[in-house]
């Protein structure tokens, strides 16, 4: 059985939920959500992980920010949704054609959409880690109410940075060359 505690680059997929323009406004933490978040995007594209994003009702929350959408890869996947968990539209059919079992999750609201995905890949027999510099909500007891419970639930509640050096496993490689100017 595959320890849930390591990254495999043949194994991951990373999904950006609701990163949108009305949305994100409201978070006093998007700098930081967008920084880690396209930190997450460039490994992406460096190690070959495929990206999954998605937007919540996009006619009224508008589209993904342009910081974010500047680094989708040319291949990203795309889900369009009204139903809060990303699973209720699509997302397991995707990734059962992408043959991965693990889910790396950033995006918006911790405690709703992030959450509610989460628990969903979860019951499905997904191995998830959420980036908990890289997701975020409106207000703070929200955010960590959301992590508590994906953490409970058996998600690995990590960080932006664990997540890329456990990616990478060595320095000297050419991903970690490209990436980690980055991390400065």
């Amino acid at each position: 059985m595959m320890n849930r505690f390591v990254l495999e680059s043949e194994d991951a997929v990373i999904l950006i939920i609701d990163l949108q323009e009305r949305l994100m406004n409201s978070m006093k933490d998007r700098e930081k959500v967008y920084k880690n978040s396209n930190l997450l995007l460039n490994l992406a594209k460096e190690m070959g992980i495929p990206v999954i994003i998605s937007e919540q009702y996009p006619k009224g929350l508008g589209a993904t920010v342009d910081l974010i959408k500047q680094n989708l890869p040319e291949d990203y996947a795309y889900v369009e949704k009204v139903s809060f968990s990303t699973c209720g539209s699509g997302l397991l059919e995707i990734l059962k054609d992408m043959s991965r079992k693990t889910v790396i999750v950033a995006g918006s609201e911790t405690h709703v959409c992030v959450f509610q995905t989460v628990r969903d890949l979860i019951y499905a027999g997904y191995n998830v880690h959420v980036s908990r510099d890289a997701v975020c909500s409106r207000f703070d007891e929200n955010y960590e109410n959301g992590l508590d419970l994906m953490k409970d639930l058996g998600a690995v509640v990590s960080n932006t940075e664990t997540i890329v050096f456990d990616l990478l496993k060595m320095s000297g490689t050419p991903a970690f060359k490209a990436i980690s100017p980055l991390l400065k």
